[in-house]
């Protein structure tokens, strides 16, 4: 094993800086539009918490592998070409997107409403009380079931591999059918997700910990 990683050492770690990039950007923009979709879900315009009911019960109910396909495959042909990395992203981003939605919107009517009611008698817009007042809270609220996808977005970055996203599972699969040394290939793809899982596992620890002191 340690002679594999030796030789493709070089090829390990451009798939782990793959890996790493796309899934701190799905991360990043999942929880931004998983949020907003929370807020939209309990809007009171009728609109916005239809759309917003729709986009997260249609994208939680199918495979992942559908909506990377779709990017990859679908959308070129009749608007713009994404590659591999790009669609692999794309997909991940609002497949997640979609529990976190879920996730924020069970933390925001955990809060009481007297949090809402009383931002708003203070002066506060709608906005600004959701802003500064009740998603803090709510975050609080869900750290535990929210690193939880955080933690699935990374093993989930996988289906990279599927379109040729330069991943490290793709490259993993690179390694294995040119050695054919499977069993020690996929091991040490397994302790490169395990250094981005891990520690990203103790953060939501800490942070809740932590959190829940100030409480």
């Amino acid at each position: 094993m340690i002679q594999l990683f030796q030789q493709y050492s070089g090829t390990f770690f451009e798939g782990f800086k793959y890996t790493l990039f796309s899934s701190f950007l799905a991360l990043i923009f999942s929880l931004i539009i998983g949020t907003l979709f929370a807020i939209f879900q309990l809007s009171h315009n009728k609109v916005l918490k239809g759309v917003a009911k729709a986009y997260v019960e249609f994208f939680r109910n199918i495979p992942l592998l559908i909506i990377v396909m779709f990017f990859y495959i679908v959308v070129p042909l009749y608007w713009i070409s994404f590659d591999g990395f790009q669609a692999g992203t794309i997909g991940l981003t609002i497949y997640t997107s979609a529990f976190i939605a879920e996730t924020v919107r069970a933390g925001i009517q955990s809060v009481p409403v007297g949090q809402m009611e009383a931002g708003l008698s203070s002066g506060f817009t709608y906005s600004e009380t959701m802003r500064y007042i009740v998603l803090p809270q709510a975050f609080k609220i869900v750290i535990p079931p929210l690193g939880n996808q955080f933690i699935n977005l990374v093993k989930n970055s996988s289906i990279l591999a599927m379109v040729a996203g330069l991943d490290l599972m793709y490259q993993g699969d690179l390694i294995a059918s040119e050695t054919f040394n499977t069993f020690d290939t996929y091991i040490i793809v397994a302790l490169f997700y395990l250094i981005l899982t891990l520690p990203l596992s103790y953060l939501m620890v800490y942070l809740e910990k932590r959190w829940a002191v100030r409480t």
